[in-house]
């Protein structure tokens, strides 16, 4: 099953090294991001791991939970998080899932169909393509997805980036431009008709071409 934008994200339940969840529910009312790893104890996957726990307060602050998966059982990931709070400088505070079983990583299509039912033997480059990012709204709707090759580390600042731009834009008839960060300028979006850009934004906008306008932030003095 192919994994889209505007999806249903998959539920499920699951051994964590918080306890046993069941996805959506802990979701909840809020955001949720899902990042996958391909095996436990590999380096990428550790300073991405540690970098995650460091940023735990920004997820928080925007009402969006993490979760890690690998397709490990919980008693490594347990143990991998002491050489990640190790080597990282901060404890692992969200839960990791366990899927040795690869139910997870199939789900959601970041593994195939005929991978087999169990993580004994398999190498980090046979799960090489369990490196991806979904960021679900409190709907349990896809918003974005992100996939990184093993040799490169995610960029968590990005995602936080990307998060804020979905939150803003999920409510907000607003589109945000290239290498745009919160508070900056935003795009109206076209199907916004003119009288009622100028009621938002009284004050007018900035128009390089005639389907592009520029306009402030909303919620910002800008």
């Amino acid at each position: 099953m192919s994994l889209r934008i505007n999806d249903t994200a998959p539920d499920f339940t699951a051994e964590t090294t918080q306890g046993t969840i069941n996805f959506h529910e802990w979701i909840g009312e809020g955001w949720a991001v899902l990042f996958s790893h391909p095996k436990d104890f590999t380096p990428v996957c550790t300073t991405e791991l540690g970098a995650v726990a460091g940023l735990q307060q920004e997820f928080a602050a925007r009402n969006c939970k993490v979760i890690g998966i690998s397709v490990d059982g919980v008693s490594d990931h347990e143990a991998w998080s002491k050489d990640i709070e190790s080597s990282g400088g901060h404890p692992v505070t969200y839960p990791l899932v366990g899927d040795p079983k690869l139910e997870g990583v199939k789900q959601y299509d970041m593994l195939p169909a005929d991978a087999g039912d169990t993580s004994e033997g398999r190498t980090p480059m046979d799960n090489a393509t369990a490196r991806s990012v979904f960021v679900i709204g409190p709907d349990k709707k896809i918003k974005a997805t992100l996939t990184y090759p093993m040799s490169t580390g995610r960029n968590f600042a990005e995602i936080l980036r990307l998060l804020d731009s979905v939150q803003l834009t999920a409510t907000e008839q607003v589109a945000t431009p290239a290498n745009w960060e919160d508070g900056d300028d935003v795009i109206s979006l076209p199907a916004v008709s003119d009288d009622a850009a100028r009621a938002k934004y009284p004050e007018g906008w900035e128009q390089p071409l005639p389907y592009i306008r520029i306009v402030p932030q909303p919620g910002t003095d800008g």
